[in-house]
């Protein structure tokens, strides 16, 4: 498309150039000029060139009055202004190839940087714009352009920025449908596309778009749901924008406006506010190119100021970039020199005329040293007035950053400043350069902002279509359970617990919401959530409210609300009531705790029994007698009823704790067995969802229940086994068959409607086992739908402030029974119910048998009394002494 725009342009570009130079095919060269030409291309009567013709003047004059650059050498411009016009800005960009420049300084014209990038490539002369801020213009397919001012992809980042700053999720573009205006507007597309957001709609108008043109373009743009308008226009006609929107009342609250670079210049270029032009702007965030405050800058604009006409009021920040462009040119051009580069221009031979042609061609001739002089620019590190002056690998001048200014009264202020560095600050860059980057979001600040409408609170950042279309919600029209949702003869047509809780949400929103509730389901069946659900996200419904389970197939294609009710499935089975057992009186206990507790009875009797042996005579007599005694001993301490005294200290002790132990053991049991014999015991065959899985019995679900999917698709339970039931009569009617009449083995429902169902049977069926999912209702919007959000605040404000409780008692009371079967295991005892947190046992060692001869010796031992053992111990004793006596040094001792 460039090319032939080019092409045309050549076509009407007449022998206009220097008749006596088309001749010269040879090449001119010069070892050390007197002089060297530069270009200069901008619209001499526009915002941006009124202020930057000054600037490049005083730096032609800086340059040639500075001995250190180019010594012995005069910098001509040539300035050709391009009108504001795409034409002829391209034609008088050829005519300026004529004059043998070495570089030419700009245009500030996007669409035309476009155009003339092909001919410097061809010519080889670098194109440094100080003005043209399109991102695609650093494609590679412009290599001998050079942006010396910053691209609008920073400038479209730093908007996103502020867009998740506010947590806007949704803004509207507005702008000039030229090179300049697409191609910044496609970059913030993808910047708030890393955020999370999106341009919801792109309001684009012609460069010279008439008022009546952009007040259609506005009310449209009103009619929508977003509210956050960023503007790209250029600074010549942006203002009509402004104008258009006042008067059709869009500058006042609830609205958020964001300019770019071009109100900043505009505002900059005016040596006074215009009170009637303030005044359209009020609240307005604008974005300006952030240039440090320098005593190179502060010289310059007062030299400007000084030698200002009445045709210039004041200068922005191009007139900055403008000047740096032409010592950036200046320096390169030093440089090149310094290295042995010559100024010299040969004929292209692939630009020549055909035969009948009358278009000069051959006047446009080739830089030689462009490549080199190209090379040089891009590697030049110095400090400017509009910064430091260095490029990156991508030819972006280094560290970007923006005021971010906050329009009000008769001027604006500054609220913070955004940089490639840190993003959002309120700390200029120039600090912040000096500091790690953190660019995390809990570092992100400004300063506060005056909205329009002189608001402080950030405004919402959208509202409801102002088309006059109500929210059409989708409302599933049930069979059974209608106290949950349900048709209503009067307004607003449905009624139900789900539509209390979302009325009341509603109500807690501080903005009127339209909305019309529409059945879906033709009332014969429930109708399949799954398919409601994408019926939202097709935009057949704007939401869905009603009993919505949420769960991962549908998050994918909507957005629900924070859950207003919890659920999840659970089994519902027959029971019936366990018979009494004459070993009833054993179930307190399980066989293990039974076998351990005889076995400390034993252990007890046999401990007491060895200590109070040999010191007591009740424990004494015939081996028979003894082994009756320890027997006797041990159980009676169960009843308390042990008539046998205890004269050992020890023994004492010992019986002591296990009366104690005793104690804990009978008030358990006792406890235990009350339990058992007092509470009606129920018992079902099904014990849980595993049961299920693991038969080949039919199971029922609620029709139009996300249960049919979960229970193929995760537990892969075979479809033939699925029966689908309408209302709760369906279910009572189908548990009672049971499976060999033709009913179901169990049903497999969400909680809240098998709480209601249990309840309309007077607590005849059960559930069993425990909940197998967690879930929730929640209401479904379309995706990135800001009621969403708005809508989870309000119902936990409804939860926080009990009205959510209310709504639940209103409609959902049932009398109370027992969910689950009772488990005879859940009141038995065990070890584990006496000891805390049982570690592992480490294995015991192996023992060696126990020989009968050793264990007689042991009961002999035993069996003996304490006074024979005293005596046994004192012969040992006196033996052991006459033994030490009767020897000494190996030798016997004679009697004396």
């Amino acid at each position: 498309m460039k090319r032939t725009q080019l092409f045309l342009i050549l076509c009407v570009w007449l022998p206009m150039s220097v008749m006596g130079r088309s001749g010269n095919a040879g090449s001119v060269s010069s070892s050390k000029p007197s002089a060297v030409n530069i270009g200069a291309l901008f619209t001499v009567n526009s915002v941006i060139g009124r202020s930057a013709k000054p600037a490049i003047l005083a730096a032609i004059d800086d340059v040639n009055s500075d001995s250190s650059v180019l010594p012995e050498i005069k910098l001509n411009v040539i300035l050709q202004d391009t009108n504001c016009s795409g034409f002829l800005g391209t034609v008088e960009a050829l005519q300026l190839m004529e004059e043998d420049v070495v570089a030419a300084i700009g245009p500030q014209s996007s669409g035309i940087a476009h155009v003339i990038s092909h001919v410097v490539n061809e010519l080889h002369v670098p194109l440094l714009s100080f003005a043209a801020t399109d991102p695609t213009l650093a494609a590679l397919q412009y290599p001998y352009f050079v942006r010396t001012t910053q691209s609008d992809y920073f400038q479209m980042y730093a908007i996103a920025d502020l867009v998740e700053y506010y947590g806007w999720r949704e803004v509207v573009a507005i702008f000039v449908d030229d090179d300049y205006g697409r191609g910044g507007i496609s970059v913030l597309g993808d910047a708030l596309e890393k955020k999370r957001a999106k341009i919801s709609y792109k309001a684009a108008f012609t460069p010279r778009a008439s008022k009546s043109e952009i007040d259609d373009l506005l009310v449209g743009v009103n009619l929508r749901e977003s509210r956050v308008y960023v503007v790209h226009v250029n600074p010549d006609s942006g203002l009509t924008v402004f104008s258009v929107a006042k008067s059709l009342g869009m500058m006042s609250a609830g609205y958020v406006w964001i300019a770019t670079d071009w109100l900043p210049s505009l505002l900059d270029s005016s040596a006074t506010a215009d009170p009637d032009t303030m005044n359209l702007l009020q609240g307005v965030i604008a974005l300006r190119h952030h240039t440090p405050d320098g005593d190179l800058k502060k010289s310059l604009m007062s030299r400007l100021n000084n030698q200002k006409n009445k045709d210039i009021a004041n200068f922005n920040s191009y007139a900055l970039y403008a000047y740096d462009s032409v010592w950036l040119a200046a320096r390169a051009l030093d440089a090149y020199l310094k290295e042995g580069g010559n100024i010299s221009f040969s004929s292209d031979p692939t630009l020549h005329d055909s035969n009948g042609s009358r278009l000069q061609l051959a006047s446009l001739r080739t830089f030689d040293g462009g490549q080199q002089l190209l090379q040089t620019i891009l590697s030049m590190n110095f400090t400017g007035v509009s910064g430091q002056i260095q490029f990156d690998s991508d030819k972006n001048l280094v560290h970007p950053a923006y005021d971010v200014l906050n329009i009000g009264g008769t001027g604006f202020r500054k609220i913070g400043y955004w940089s490639n560095y840190s993003h959002l600050s309120v700390i200029p860059p120039e600090i912040l350069y000096t500091r790690p980057p953190n660019t995390s979001t809990a570092s992100q600040h400004v300063y506060s902002v005056i909205w329009p409408g002189e608001t402080a609170a950030p405004p919402r950042g959208w509202v409801f279509p102002n088309n006059g279309k109500p929210l059409r919600i989708g409302v599933p029209n049930r069979v059974g359970y209608k106290q949950f949702v349900a048709k209503d003869n009067g307004p607003p047509g449905v009624r139900g617990f789900c539509i209390d809780v979302f009325e009341a949400a509603i109500n807690l929103l501080p903005y009127p919401v339209p909305r019309s509730y529409m059945l879906y389901g033709d009332g014969k069946r429930n109708p399949v959530f799954n398919d409601l659900v994408a019926e939202v996200a097709a935009d057949k419904f704007d939401a869905a409210v009603g009993d919505i389970t949420i769960v991962t197939n549908r998050t994918k294609i909507v957005d629900f609300t924070q859950p207003y009710m919890e659920s999840g499935l659970v089994v519902v089975a027959p029971v019936k009531q366990k018979k009494s057992s004459p070993w009833a009186f054993l179930k307190p206990f399980n066989a293990l705790m039974w076998c351990v507790t005889g076995a400390f009875f034993l252990l007890v009797g046999a401990v007491v029994w060895i200590l109070e042996h040999r010191i007591n005579r009740e424990f004494r007599g015939p081996p028979s007698q003894q082994l009756i005694t320890i027997f006797w001993f041990s159980f009676s301490t169960m009843f308390f009823s042990h008539r046998e005294n205890t004269m050992s200290t020890l023994g004492r002790m010992v019986l002591i704790i296990w009366l104690f132990v005793v104690l804990i053991i009978n008030s358990s049991y006792t406890a235990s067995l009350t339990s058992i014999l007092t509470v009606q015991q129920l018992t079902s065959r099904i014990e849980g969802i595993d049961t299920l899985v693991s038969s080949s019995e039919p199971i029922g679900i609620q029709d139009g229940s996300f249960a049919w999917n979960y229970l193929i698709d995760e537990l892969n339970i075979a479809e033939s086994r699925i029966v689908k039931l309408k209302n709760p009569d369906e279910y009572s009617s189908a548990l009672r068959k049971g499976p060999r009449g033709g009913g179901v083995a169990a049903i497999v429902d969400e909680l809240p409607y098998i709480e209601l169902f249990l309840s309309s049977t007077n607590c005849e069926f059960r559930t069993v086992g425990p909940e197998f999912t967690k879930s929730g209702w929640g209401f479904a919007f379309q995706r990135d739908s800001p009621l969403a959000v708005e809508l989870s605040t309000a119902i936990l404000q409804l939860s926080e402030n009990g009205d959510l409780q209310k709504i639940h008692n209103k409609w959902l009371t049932h009398n109370e029974c027992s969910m689950q079967i009772n488990q005879v295991d859940s009141t038995q005892l065990s070890l584990q119910s006496f000891w805390g947190d049982v570690g592992e046992i480490e294995p015991a060692e192996p023992r060696r048998t126990i020989r009968n001869p050793s264990l007689k010796k042991l009961f002999d031992f035993v069996d003996r009394k304490e006074d024979e053992i005293k005596e046994i111990l004192r012969r040992k004793s006196g033996d052991s002494k006459r033994q030490a006596t009767h020897s000494s040094d190996g030798q016997p001792h004679s009697p004396s």
